[in-house]
């Protein structure tokens, strides 16, 4: 895949908002067209500090962003003051294709019904917002983004507040999205098994401004992982034939007091 043509880079891209404390520092790498990178990390590591400099809301401290097409930015939750439609919210996403004081054209909602029916959310167009489950309006918000016409997806956890079965559905639309459209897709997760699930790329964001970058294969390994969140985790090959997959369990201390109480 790296022949893919490459839609963000990021050379020597450190943050911090005292100057004393890092969120990271020399960050290196690029998002290639029809790729997905998974970002992991503890709380407080910089994830999301590290989104939003991607997406262009945050400068960093140092280093270069470079952006060869537009981005959109999913976050993990949408909050608004109105009740919103799910069409009004996806035609959100339009406003750089929309002049100042200028109302959306036909060209503007038929982008927005485009990118409901891309994941499957066409048929909720005229609900209210936050008449819809979390799940639901996870996907809304990545229509939103599919409505800018962004070649470069970043999504802050999407899945976290999710079922399993929704957790499935959006993963699988980012999938589509890379193969599909060509999207270069970055996002955000604790769940170790969504990196393996979708990811080409795996960025590991280490305890003390460490961080280790490259294929999903060669990063998402038990050593990495358990010096990432600082617990014990096994890797196992699950299923079988064509189905069968690694999975990562953690060994949590309260395993050790139950078996000490059998």
């Amino acid at each position: 895949m790296d022949s893919d043509p490459v839609m963000l880079r990021i050379e020597a891209v450190s943050q911090s908002y005292d100057g004393e404390h890092w969120q990271f520092r020399d960050l290196d790498f690029d998002l290639r067209a029809g790729e997905i990178t998974a970002i992991l990390g503890p709380n407080g590591r910089g994830k999301s500090t590290l989104l939003r400099v991607l997406a262009g809301l945050l400068k960093p401290t140092s280093g270069r962003v470079e952006l060869n097409q537009g981005t959109g930015f999913v976050p993990q939750e949408f909050i608004g003051s109105f009740p919103y439609s799910v069409l009004d919210v996806v035609l959100m996403g339009r406003a750089r294709h929309i002049a100042v004081f200028q109302t959306p054209r036909k060209r503007d909602v038929e982008k927005a019904m485009a990118a409901l029916s891309a994941t499957g959310m066409a048929d909720y167009a005229s609900r209210n917002i936050e008449a819809l489950s979390g799940g639901e309006r996870q996907l809304v918000l990545i229509a939103r983004a599919l409505a800018g016409e962004n070649a470069v997806l970043l999504l802050d956890e999407p899945a976290s507040a999710l079922d399993l079965k929704n957790q499935d559905v959006v993963l699988s639309l980012l999938s589509e999205l890379a193969d599909r459209e060509k999207l270069a897709i970055a996002f955000t997760t604790h769940q170790p098994n969504h990196a393996v699930a979708v990811a080409d790329k795996v960025l590991l964001m280490l305890p003390q401004t460490r961080t280790v970058f490259g294929a999903t294969e060669e990063v998402m390994t038990e050593a990495y992982l358990e010096a990432l969140y600082g617990i014990p985790i096994l890797s196992a090959r699950l299923g079988s034939g064509e189905r069968e997959e690694t999975a990562f369990v953690p060994l949590f201390r309260q395993r050790d007091r139950k078996a000490e109480r059998r």
